[in-house]
This record gives C-alpha cells, sequence and structure tokens, in this order.
C-alpha cells in the first residue's frame, strides 16, 4: 500500500512549454527504474502548467526518489525550464487503489 506521495506542480517559462513535455516525457524510463516508485504520473494541467504525482510505500522510498536522477534533472533544469521553483507538495495518503 502506497503510505506517501509527491505532487509537483510546474510552471513552463513561456515558450518552454513543449520543452517540459519532452522533459516529462523523457523521465519516465528514469522513473521505471525505481521500484518504489508506484504509481508515477506526467499531468499537464493546462497549456503552461504541468505536474508530477507519485506515490510510494513509505518515506524512505519518497526520499530516494526526491533524490535521484529524476529529481536532480529537475534541479539542474529549473532555471531553463520554469517560471518558478518546482512547487513539491510531500503528501501522507489516506486510502488508495492501485
Amino acid at each position: 500500500m502506497a503510505t506517501k506521495a509527491l505532487l509537483v506542480r510546474l510552471e513552463a517559462k513561456p515558450g518552454q512549454e513543449d520543452a517540459v513535455e519532452e522533459f516529462l516525457l523523457s523521465a519516465l524510463p528514469l522513473v521505471e527504474q525505481e521500484p518504489g516508485t508506484k504509481p508515477w504520473f506526467a499531468v499537464r494541467f493546462g497549456p503552461s502548467t504541468f505536474g508530477i504525482i507519485d506515490a510510494f510505500p513509505d518515506a524512505a522510498a519518497r526520499d530516494t526518489h526526491l533524490s535521484g536522477p529524476v529529481g536532480k534533472a529537475l534541479g539542474e533544469r529549473a532555471d531553463e525550464l520554469f517560471a518558478s521553483p518546482p512547487e513539491i507538495s510531500e503528501l501522507d495518503v489516506l486510502a488508495n487503489k492501485l
């Protein structure tokens, strides 16, 4: 059962919407290598607003994900792609159906 989750909101810089979408699509193979990250969704909330929603069995798996390749890439490309720093919310899962 997933007990922890993340909601990451990303606002693309003007003109970088396609690059943000490509970045999120390129993250999937990296996340597929993380056994503790299930499920993982890259989403689009609006024309320039994107997000990542993912869940984990425990805080350790969430921390591993945050310090993993996708988290590092987010930090490295934030100035290039995003109008503001990624807004990362750490959540407790109350119930789920996976």
